[in-house]
């Protein structure tokens, strides 16, 4: 445990908490690790929203059918831990700490500046490869074109799911840049998948023939029924009962379908039906019947529609009180206006980050009324009986709430963690 903490304070360190996109670093950290990624056999998914979602289907459809599978996603919502899991574990906080040792030493050695995400991106494919993991899904940090990833040689397959305009300080102001950098994943000769709906198709479509790359569109959309409290998904005229909600996990479902045909490997019936069933994904559109109680990132103006949409399919009668909160770099008044209703109640929450939106600059964007969390807290909004409570607007701040309630925490993660 305090190798751990240790681990985790050299890693968060103010000089490691930057962005620098680029790939020398992580080139040159993973050649003296005896360059673990290129053991390994990878999924690589980029995009906007939806990533993290193809990401954990294809992981749990993968895990059902017998295959030992990597999953490193980002960010995380309590422990670094959950971003590094095998057959949905995450890493030991001791095999954690120790790789991360062993990365930092390498890199003050031989004077490499890593960032944190760098760092990360090391030790999950040392760990992946140290573990003998048979297939790896693997999610972009940041774009995709100078993404720490991106290293990956020779995927099974790349997927590049919708795209809208967010980080554009980094990525570019239209969503023809930001498509560029997500299709940098793309490699000479490999398969993507791709929908043709996605806004930033034309160029995806280039940046595949440029390379020689074959460009994977899926056929047949899956489908999202909600029947009787239950979610389903219609795939190819078959019925599945499937764990996340949400309209928009019809796009997310339908890019990981095409992904699993094209990948090579054998995906039994049995595998996609428990897979889709019993995949997890944190505050995504989590559900919680018994506290009536909704937890979502939201995090852009994109994610903002997707939940508002799937509240109106879900639940179009309910009132509804928002625990809101969100980060200055995103379009947070965008974002509000997206989300909330003239009849809904509005709590700001203020959360830890250095880069949060403050009371008054959400009340002034906002097209309701906003109040601040009430003297006797935030546990009595979140029990209030009848109406759906929904904590959305930044994952960091979801992650916060989270972590500051052992029974939320215990609600919210079940067996995953």
């Amino acid at each position: 445990m305090e190798n751990y903490k240790t681990a985790l304070g050299l890693l968060t360190s103010a000089q490691k908490f930057k962005i620098k996109l680029g790939l020398e670093r992580i080139n040159a950290l993973l050649g003296i690790l005896g360059n673990p990624h290129k053991n390994l056999k990878c999924i690589h998914v980029a995009g906007t929203n939806g990533k993290g979602s193809v990401c954990a289907i294809l992981a749990s459809v993968l895990k059902e059918a017998g295959y030992k599978t990597g999953l490193y996603t980002s960010p995380h919502l309590v422990s670094y831990t959950e971003r590094i899991k095998i057959n949905n574990k995450p890493i030991e906080e001791e095999k954690f700490a120790k790789i991360v040792f062993e990365i930092l030493k390498i890199a003050e050695k031989n004077a490499i500046d890593p960032t944190e995400f760098e760092i990360l991106t090391a030790a999950m494919f040392k760990y992946f490869s140290d573990e003998n993991a048979e297939v790896c899904v693997i999610e972009t940090g940041l774009g995709g074109r100078f993404d720490a990833t991106n290293v990956i040689e020779t995927p099974l397959c790349s997927v590049i799911t919708s795209i809208s305009k967010d980080h554009t300080e980094r990525l570019g102001d239209t969503i023809e840049k930001i498509a560029f950098e997500k299709a940098g994943i793309i490699k000479t000769g490999s398969k993507v998948v791709c929908l043709k709906e996605n806004a930033g198709f034309e160029v995806i479509k280039n940046a595949a023939e440029q390379k020689n790359a074959k460009i994977f569109i899926p056929a047949e959309k899956a489908l999202i029924k909600y029947e009787n409290g239950t979610n389903f998904a219609k795939i190819n005229g078959k019925t599945y009962e499937f764990s996340l909600l949400g309209h928009f996990q019809e796009e997310n479902l339908t890019l990981t379908i095409e992904a699993l045909n094209q990948i090579g490997l054998k995906i039994p019936e049995e595998a996609l039906k428990s897979g889709l069933k019993n995949v997890f994904h944190p505050c995504r559109i989590q559900f919680f019947k018994e506290k009536n109680l909704i937890i979502d990132g939201a995090h852009n103006p994109d994610g903002a529609r997707k939940l508002r949409e799937s509240l109106d399919f879900y639940f179009p009668d309910s009132p509804r009180l928002w625990i809101f909160g969100a980060l200055r770099n995103k379009d947070f008044a965008k974002i509000a206006q997206t989300l909330f209703k003239q009849e809904d109640e509005v709590y700001f929450y203020e959360f830890s980050h250095k880069n949060h939106a403050n009371f008054d600059e959400i009340a002034a964007v906002s097209p309701v009324g906003i109040k601040k969390i009430p003297p006797d807290g935030l546990k009595s909004l979140i029990d209030r009986p009848k109406t759906l409570k929904i904590i959305a607007g930044s994952i960091y701040m979801a992650g916060e709430i989270i972590a500051a309630d052992e029974n939320l925490k215990k609600l919210v993660f079940g067996e995953n963690i």
